[in-house]
């Protein structure tokens, strides 16, 4: 069955170059840091490790309401161990890592096709655009850097991994 066939409630991405949204995978961690060419650049201890793709018809506003959810995002453990509590409740950290390959397409074939991510342009002013939100609103936010080969180092708490898509 081909993924854009498939409804939108379902949990298979389907691309869609009409509808913005933002894709991101994110992973409640104990600590994850970030190295280019060995050297560390960004790095938390509990919190949440954000990777993140734009699309080409992202905009600001979706940038916006993601940060908006990544703080509201309730996966952390009350005193009862329910996951009721978000990374500002916890004082946790947030590392925010752009990851292009999030808009990966196998469909036709084994290569993926990279054809639903933003242009690099568009990309990078998007991702400096949620750090900049992140950062206004958060005391504690970290990054990978943009376009670069990156190390993503963590300890996936749970593991709690959840891929999140906001839209327009």
């Amino acid at each position: 069955m081909d993924a854009r066939s498939l409804p939108r409630s379902s949990s298979v991405k389907s691309f869609n170059a009409w509808t913005a949204e933002v894709i991101s995978l994110v992973q409640r961690v104990s600590r994850a840091r970030v190295e280019v060419a060995g050297q560390e650049i960004g790095a938390i201890n509990q919190g949440l490790l954000v990777l993140v793709c734009a699309e080409p018809a992202d905009t600001d506003a979706i940038a916006d309401k993601l940060v908006a959810k990544l703080l509201k995002l309730r996966v952390f453990s009350d005193d009862a161990g329910k996951m009721n509590r978000s990374v500002v409740d916890v004082q946790g950290g947030l590392l925010i890592v752009s990851q292009f390959t999030l808009a990966a397409d196998t469909s036709a074939g084994n290569r993926p096709s990279f054809t639903g991510a933003a242009s690099a342009e568009l990309g990078r002013r998007l991702y400096e655009r949620l750090l900049t939100t992140a950062r206004a609103q958060h005391p504690v936010v970290a990054s990978g850097e943009f376009g670069a080969d990156m190390q993503v180092h963590l300890v996936n708490n749970g593991p709690v991994t959840i891929p999140i898509t906001v839209r327009s």
